[in-house]
């Protein structure tokens, strides 16, 4: 069955967790925007193509469907369970970002979002994890949760590396990135 009717009165239950909890909580909030960024990176990852050179022998769906894997085990810590991002997830996407920043022009200003379909959409992708980044980090300040370290730096890290991929969708199909006239 597709619904139980035991949220109906604006609760839910988190993982090994017998009491209910407020759907406005910061649990349910975060676990919520980590969700949002998973399905949008669904979005990305079937608009993106099979492979390209400059990613080496992976490509922008192989990194995406990474990543989705990883925002699983933080729901999952999130939520009570005993799983929790390792400093190798942290690594590995601190390499990827170091090879696609080598291809690419140095930043020396903000940019308009946009140039092609993709990078807008790792664009967007970047706005929701940062604020699923927020929403993490106020259910550690609060406590309730332990989030570990390499979570957090993970998530950090996270908005760096679909900036980094928007960045290199623009450059291999030549579109300039554009400065904000202010």
């Amino acid at each position: 069955m597709l619904y139980t009717r035991k949220g109906d009165k604006g609760t839910t239950t988190t993982f090994g967790c017998d009491q209910s909890i407020s759907k406005s909580s910061a649990i349910t909030e975060a676990l919520g925007a980590l969700d949002e960024v998973n399905s949008f990176l669904g979005v990305v990852k079937t608009g993106s193509t099979a492979g390209d050179s400059s990613l080496g022998q992976t490509s922008f769906a192989d990194i995406t469907h990474q990543v989705q894997e990883d925002l699983f085990i933080v729901q999952a810590e999130i939520a009570g369970a005993d799983k929790v991002i390792g400093q190798s997830q942290v690594e590995r996407v601190e390499s990827a970002i170091a090879m696609i920043e080598k291809s690419l022009p140095q930043i020396k200003t903000f940019f308009v979002s946009g140039g092609t379909e993709l990078a807008a959409k790792l664009d967007f992708a970047r706005t929701l994890a940062r604020r699923a980044e927020r929403r993490v980090v106020a259910v550690s300040e609060e406590g309730k949760v332990k989030i570990s370290p390499a979570t957090l730096v993970y998530l950090n890290r996270l908005s760096s590396l679909l900036y980094a991929l928007a960045r290199l969708s623009n450059h291999i199909y030549g579109k300039n990135e554009e400065s904000p006239k202010y």
